[in-house]
């Protein structure tokens, strides 16, 4: 049986595969249909230092070969989620591993919602650090665009806490891989893309938009090429591990991320549609590795045949 354990240097997973911040809540409703400690990691909607009503409803809206939503980041905030019992209580008394998704609307909250993290870290595996959501007017993808701002926000959160990090990166940019560089150079220790793309709907019935911030952030199988010619990309440009995710809706799409350069990959809006995706997508990637003779999931990372 091939060793399915994905190596990110400062901490490694039981398996290559987690969830994609902001499809998975916190775990708590999922976990309802399988155990979720069996993922490679539940990455949890983006937490901030105060709670987030997010943006004002219609904010998901299905299109042709998947969906758009402007949730906003709505969120508990810090507090409740180190304390309240849905949130990371919950996930450590099941035995989850832990990445937490943060976010802020300037360099300093980025910064102290690490710090407020690093104070209770028990059952924290890692901070991805959000630069890159399309859908709030102030922070992330203000940042994701910037690559001064992008380095500063790294930079801020690497002196706060000394968890590992990950950067999530905006595929709403000239070059990605210099995005990943200056996060590589700032302190990251990986980084994750790719987030949604700025995209709109309109009902040509009522002639108004689909959604009520009018933009959404595009996901699922319809970004997965341009998902995976990204990651191919950054894998190329920057030593530290990468996370692929984008229209991951089986094993086989897992794979190509994999051969494209990702250590690990995280499923999305496929969790909206089977909630067991993740769990295939391990299986897959199992019996992949068997049916090839490859004995470990860092087998597959890179190993184009060209």
């Amino acid at each position: 049986m091939a060793d399915l354990t994905a190596d990110f240097g400062k901490f490694t997973l039981k398996n290559p595969v987690m969830t994609a911040s902001g499809t998975f809540g916190y775990g708590f409703e999922y976990n309802r249909f399988y155990d979720i400690s069996l993922l490679g990691a539940v990455v949890v909607k983006g937490i901030r230092m105060t709670p987030s009503p997010g943006n004002p409803t219609p904010r998901i809206a299905e299109v042709t070969g998947g969906m758009l939503n402007a949730i906003g980041l709505q969120g508990p905030g810090v507090d409740k989620f180190l304390h309240g019992e849905d949130y990371l209580p919950f996930l450590r008394h099941i035995g989850a591993t832990v990445i937490v998704n943060i976010w802020g609307t300037s360099v300093a909250e980025y910064a102290e919602v690490a710090a407020r993290l690093e104070a209770e870290i028990s059952g924290i595996t890692a901070l991805e650090i959000n630069i890159s959501c399309p859908n709030v007017k102030a922070g992330g993808a203000a940042f994701g665009t910037d690559l001064k701002l992008a380095g500063q926000v790294v930079g801020a959160v690497r002196k706060a806490t000394s968890l590992p990090l990950i950067t999530k990166l905006s595929p709403n940019v000239t070059s990605i891989a210099e995005f990943a560089r200056v996060a590589e150079a700032a302190g990251s220790d990986a980084v994750s893309l790719v987030n949604t793309f700025s995209a709109m709907a309109i009902d040509i019935e009522t002639r108004r938009f689909r959604l009520a911030n009018r933009t959404g952030g595009l996901s699922g199988p319809a970004i997965k090429p341009i998902a995976v010619r990204m990651v191919y990309d950054v894998s190329r440009a920057v030593r530290i591990p990468v996370i692929g995710m984008g229209g991951i809706c089986s094993g086989a799409d897992a794979v190509e991320f994999m051969l494209a350069g990702a250590t690990a990959v995280a499923v999305g809006t496929a969790n909206f549609v089977d909630p067991y995706t993740p769990l295939k997508v391990i299986e897959f990637i199992e019996a992949y590795l068997d049916r090839h003779g490859m004995k470990r999931s860092g087998d597959l990372v890179g190993a184009l045949d060209s």
